[in-house]
């Protein structure tokens, strides 16, 4: 069964305590919650969650009204059957302008033209993994990545929940030294290699499938002086401890997949395991926080 796309329209107070419902309930499953306004300025939105490899459109639904309970009483619900097998890349085609970030320039295959003579230009096409630079979470962490490398110079980087390699790939171009990369997905592990290889960067490139810091390759190749982690809230919070015991005395952590409701459920947990906030960026909504140990 391919994917279902399960909908929800609310005003704009029901509507966030829909998606802050959905998204605890389904971030675990690894099914993306999503809330945009219907029409700007309406002040009424849709919350959509795609729930994957669903019985039926009704089971879909189902799992969507029994995380809500009692809250989703009278709400109306539609589905929508989503061909994961799109071509995404075409899809993504159709997103004419690049991302800028810092002196970061990501883009895809079609807008080469319009690399800038400065800066550093990435190659993402959209495909069956996170991270175009597109979405709010993927620029404040360029953004933040780019103020930090002017200001540190870091040897040992990983990224968690890499996606398409995007900010793996900038760390690369910036730093010149062996970036480790993780992701669940297999899909994702094989595009975000492709998309090391396409920017010039294999070399110092190596990426692995792990869930979180459960991978015995993460052990061995720590401490770390630099952790990007760009995923969902709830699973930055339980990656607190397995993050800060993969830590260089001197050392910072990006965090961002957080709207900024979530800030401080997020922050809390690593005040918690020692570290301090240095910054933060936001856009849209969401946050990325930039955290540091207290080594010198």
């Amino acid at each position: 069964m391919p994917a279902v796309q399960v909908r929800l329209v609310a005003e704009g107070p029901e509507s966030e305590r829909f998606e802050r419902l959905l998204g605890a309930a389904f971030e675990d499953e690894g099914w993306p919650v999503t809330r945009e306004e219907t029409v700007p300025y309406s002040e009424v939105w849709s919350v959509d969650v795609l729930v994957f490899d669903a019985e039926s459109e009704e089971a879909a639904a189902a799992a969507v009204r029994d995380a809500l309970g009692t809250d989703a009483f009278g709400a109306e619900l539609t589905t929508t059957v989503v061909d994961l097998d799109a071509n995404w890349i075409a899809m993504s085609e159709e997103i004419r302008h690049p991302v800028e970030a810092g002196r970061f320039f990501v883009h895809g295959s079609h807008d080469r033209h319009r690399r800038p003579p400065a800066g550093i230009s990435i190659e993402i096409d959209a495909a069956m993994a996170f991270g175009t630079g597109h979405h709010a979470t993927t620029w404040c962490c360029l953004v933040a990545l780019d103020r930090l490398l002017k200001s540190r110079r870091f040897e040992r980087p990983l990224d968690l929940g890499t996606g398409t390699g995007v900010l793996a790939i900038a760390l690369a171009r910036v730093l010149r030294v062996p970036v480790l990369a993780t992701d669940i997905d297999r899909v994702a592990v094989d595009i975000a290699v492709h998309n090391a290889a396409l920017n010039g960067v294999a070399a110092n490139f190596r990426c692995i499938v792990a869930d979180g810091m459960k991978a015995d390759l993460l052990t061995r190749e720590g401490p770390y002086d630099l952790v990007v982690a760009n995923i969902l809230a709830r699973p930055l919070t339980r990656l607190a401890f397995p993050i800060a015991h993969e830590l260089a005395r001197r050392s910072t952590v990006v965090l961002s997949g957080l709207r900024t409701v979530e800030r401080q459920l997020v922050l809390s947990a690593y005040l918690a395991q020692g570290l301090r906030l240095a910054f933060e960026v936001e856009r849209d909504g969401w946050l990325a926080l930039v955290l540091e140990t207290g080594g010198r």
